[in-house]
């Protein structure tokens, strides 16, 4: 197992962090909560027996269950060999008081006194001004943190590029963030900008989403061929993990493994890792590969997200985002329940079904995509049929 460094912490994560979002289960779906109990045990334990040793999950994983099974697999002395991380479920407080009430409830499902690493969900620019300044959620974390509840406070960012920066600079006791990043989204949410400027405010970084759900580890052949003709054969999975590796500027990466041969074949992927260990060629080919990716888009998005926001709340960049990914990785059954967990996460209108046509998105647009014209056609793509 490689370490590395985390900011000014008296403690090093392993390079391979094990995020509990998509645990096995008996159906697929990484929100259904009839997951292999047994499975996922043998698995977190087997994780932490080979070096890793920062475990993420949060309060809606698995239908709550996630939560529930890692406080399982930490008994019989693996709690004191690990961190523990999860998140205070930002889009379910409606008073002050929530807080403190699923922190408690937090801590039980989890059978610890102590999580040591504690994040604010999702955290966006509404979330921001409505839910944590508006209820004094800091305030009431630095609280938990004087009682001995929780260790370190950071957050996870869901939204466009120009939010986190504000919220990074509107609390100057942030001790860690979280943010989605892989080699197809440079430039999406905080993006490689976000990675940086955390960064320069001495603020490590967590990545989620490495792989991008799994559909980097999962390419079309075309893509395949690409990694192949750099004389360098390797699964397209070690690629998209070595590429976040890659960064100084990472601290490291949370890898949501759904299976024994997953966690292992990760386990080998993370012993070759380092910053700046990508060569010429290889950081080539990955150059190639997003150049290829955009050309498969049919929707012509960059996810500026300059249409937000929309007046009826449609997600506008997110929609194209899964209506091109079920072209660009030939995966529409998972572009379809994807964009089902969408509409059941953010609510039902911000699903493309939730256009009204008043155009007023497509004053906004600089690439100048018909938005209302595509909107149908995404709906009637991503529906699940009844």
């Amino acid at each position: 197992m490689q370490y590395r460094k985390f900011g000014k912490m008296d403690w090093q994560p392993s390079a391979l962090g094990f995020g509990c979002m998509r645990l096995p289960t008996k159906s697929k779906g990484f929100w259904t909560s009839d997951v292999i109990e047994d499975e996922a045990i043998q698995m977190i334990r087997y994780a932490i027996d080979h070096g890793v040793n920062y475990f993420d999950t949060g309060y809606p994983y698995h239908g709550g269950f996630s939560e529930k099974i890692l406080g399982k697999a930490l008994k019989d002395g693996y709690r004191e060999k690990i961190k523990i991380a999860t998140k205070s479920p930002t889009f379910f407080l409606k008073k002050e008081s929530d807080f403190c009430t699923f922190l408690d409830e937090q801590l039980q499902r989890l059978q610890t006194d102590f999580i040591d690493f504690y994040l604010l969900h999702g955290l966006d620019r509404s979330r921001w001004e409505k839910v944590v300044k508006e209820f004094e959620i800091l305030s009431k974390a630095e609280e938990a943190k004087k009682a001995g509840k929780i260790g370190h406070i950071g957050f996870s960012f869901h939204d466009r590029e120009d939010a986190f920066p504000i919220i990074i600079d509107g609390y100057d006791k942030w001790e860690f963030c979280q943010i989605q990043y892989n080699y197809l989204d440079t430039e999406t949410q905080a993006g490689t900008k976000g990675l940086k400027y955390a960064a320069s405010k001495g603020i490590p970084v967590i990545i989620m989403e490495p792989l991008l759900g799994g559909k980097l580890a999962n390419v079309p052949q075309t893509i395949q061929d690409i990694f192949d003709s750099s004389g360098l054969k390797r699964p397209a999975f070690d690629w998209g993990l070595q590429w976040v590796w890659n960064h100084p500027e990472v601290g490291f990466l949370l890898s949501g493994m759904s299976s024994m041969e997953q966690l292992k074949a990760n386990l080998q992927s993370v012993e070759k890792s380092g910053i700046n260990s990508m060569s010429e060629k290889e950081m080539a080919a990955i150059a190639s590969v997003q150049e290829a990716f955009k050309k498969m888009n049919v929707i012509p998005c960059t996810k500026c997200g300059y249409c937000l926001p929309c007046p009826h709340g449609v997600n506008i960049p997110k929609n194209f985002e899964m209506y091109n990914d079920s072209h660009a990785f030939n995966d529409l059954n998972g572009s379809k329940k994807a964009y089902k967990g969408i509409g059941g996460f953010f609510g039902p209108q911000s699903l493309a079904s939730g256009c009204v046509q008043c155009k007023a998105c497509e004053e906004k647009c600089p690439q100048h995509i018909p938005i209302a014209e595509w909107m149908p056609k995404v709906h009637s793509r991503l529906k699940e049929e009844s």
